[in-house]
């Protein structure tokens, strides 16, 4: 039999991923089945990642978790469900087959740490990027291959679609055991290469309700939520998917405003009702569609998810003009230079009329900062050693 590895260390990275049309509500809660399908963007990971490395090792005494470089509670039931998930799926392939050279023992401790880049629980989707990277970094820790979707969604619904880069839906499933609750990819992040996003950060703050209490109240008190997954969403969704096959900037951005406004109502329709969006948000709607009413068409798209941020669509060559726009009716506080992230944006100078017609009164310091980012792939190995988050020792080797 061949000697069992004394230490062994994996780094993975895992994206962001936005939907346009929304998952909000379990079926399942255990399993986390939820209520209807979904389908969203994979965001690049240029701009917006959680990194996580996975240890086993011989020496470790008890599993143990750090997040963004602070200890963690690893005895989370939805962290727990991903690593016996992931150990049954390595058993599984282990007892059906010769044994690998030097397998990993599934007896070993794991130490895991994990960072993002971004703001953790202020509406970003860290859980999802969080889950498709743990369970990523897992499984390639015991070499287990195929289909992860289904792994990464028990620790996170959203997480499944994290695990594929562009265009993503999530399928309801119709199984009781969530066996064909799975993620897809409808398009690849090539397909569309002028799509651009705008994510514009309005609070990194802790929301006041999170999704999990908030779904389950939704789910049972809300009519409109009921009406939604079962009626609305199926057609929203072949129509979606249609836009994105076609390119349809127009169809697609309509489509996403809409999707995100109902996704809100639902949370107005809950009993007590619940609110994501702020004053701000609720501004950056309005001029959202003050700026596609002067240019008489769709050239800008909203979403919000369960939080204040807002999350533009819009294409390449509308970038640099927004940006103008929205620096003129958010002006920054104080952080000019930090005010713009991620890719590059152009200048644009503004016409008098669309200055009229378009930005009202100013807010001043209202958006912390705009990053700049575009569709991109799923969930990364990192092969060079000196970006692992852990040590040899199996401790942090730096905190953010």
């Amino acid at each position: 039999m061949a000697e069992e590895r004394a230490l062994a260390m994996v780094t993975c990275t895992a994206p962001v991923n936005i939907a346009v049309i929304k998952y909000w509500g379990k079926r399942d809660n255990d399993l986390i089945l939820p209520i209807n399908s979904s389908l969203s963007v994979t965001l690049h990971q240029d701009q917006l990642k959680t990194t996580t490395t996975a240890a086993a090792s011989r020496d470790f005494t008890e599993d143990r978790l750090w997040l963004n470089g602070e200890e963690a509670n690893v005895g989370h039931p939805r962290l727990q469900a991903c690593l016996r998930e992931v150990q049954r799926l390595a058993r599984k392939r282990r007892g059906g087959s010769a044994k690998d050279v030097g397998p990993l023992s599934l007896s070993y401790k794991i130490h895991i740490a994990t960072e993002n880049n971004f703001p953790t629980a202020a509406g970003l989707a860290s859980s999802a990027a969080g889950y498709a990277c743990l369970v990523s970094a897992l499984a390639r820790l015991y070499g287990v291959e195929g289909e992860l979707s289904e792994v990464a969604r028990h620790g996170s619904g959203s997480a499944c679609r994290s695990m594929l880069g562009g265009f993503v839906q999530w399928q309801r499933g119709e199984r009781p055991d969530g066996r064909d609750s799975l993620a897809l990819q409808v398009a690849p992040e090539t397909h569309w290469p002028e799509l651009r996003v705008l994510v514009m950060v309005v609070s990194g703050e802790k929301k006041p309700v999170g999704s999990t209490a908030g779904m389950q109240t939704s789910v049972d008190t809300s009519p409109l939520l009921k009406h939604r997954a079962e009626v609305v969403v199926p057609e929203r969704l072949e129509l979606m998917m249609r836009h994105i096959r076609e390119r349809d900037f127009e169809g697609f951005g309509q489509l996403t405003m809409k999707d995100s406004n109902q996704f809100h109502a639902t949370c107005l329709d809950t009993f007590p009702p619940i609110f994501y969006l702020n004053d701000t948000s609720r501004h950056i709607i309005a001029l959202v569609h003050r700026f596609n009413t002067h240019h008489g068409r769709t050239k800008v798209a909203y979403t919000f998810d369960a939080g204040p941020n807002a999350v533009i669509f819009t294409l390449a060559d509308t970038v640099a003009e927004f940006v103008e726009v929205v620096k003129r009716s958010f002006p920054p506080a104080t952080n000019g230079d930090q005010f713009l992230r991620g890719l590059p944006v152009g200048s644009a100078s503004l016409s008098e009329e669309l200055l009229a017609a378009v930005v009202t009164e100013p807010v001043p310091g209202a958006v912390r900062y705009i990053l700049h980012t575009q569709p991109g792939p799923g969930p990364q190995l990192l092969d060079d050693p000196s970006q692992h988050l852990l040590g040899a020792d199996g401790l942090p080797r730096r905190s953010t």
